[in-house]
């Protein structure tokens, strides 16, 4: 076993944002829906420690989903 398998890394799949007032999501009630400022051909964006590193499109089969890696994105210095 590689000691790298032991390193705990912070992993963030994001598929849109937006930006909502504290005021409006206090009164959000279950089932309410908070739209994103992306359409669903726009790409799903993958950080690893707070930097991008790939991006990539949802897949949904059934009652699964998961990602698919379209482009690593390169280190900038």
């Amino acid at each position: 076993m590689s000691v790298l398998n032991e390193v705990p890394i912070d992993l963030h799949i994001v598929l849109g944002s937006a930006d909502v007032p504290i005021r409006q999501l206090l009164k959000m009630s279950r089932g309410a829906l908070i739209p994103l400022g992306c359409g669903h051909e726009d790409p799903t964006l993958v950080y690893v420690n707070h930097q991008l590193v790939a991006k990539g499109k949802v897949l949904v089969a059934g009652e699964k989903m998961s990602l698919e890696i379209t482009e690593v994105v390169k280190k900038t210095r």
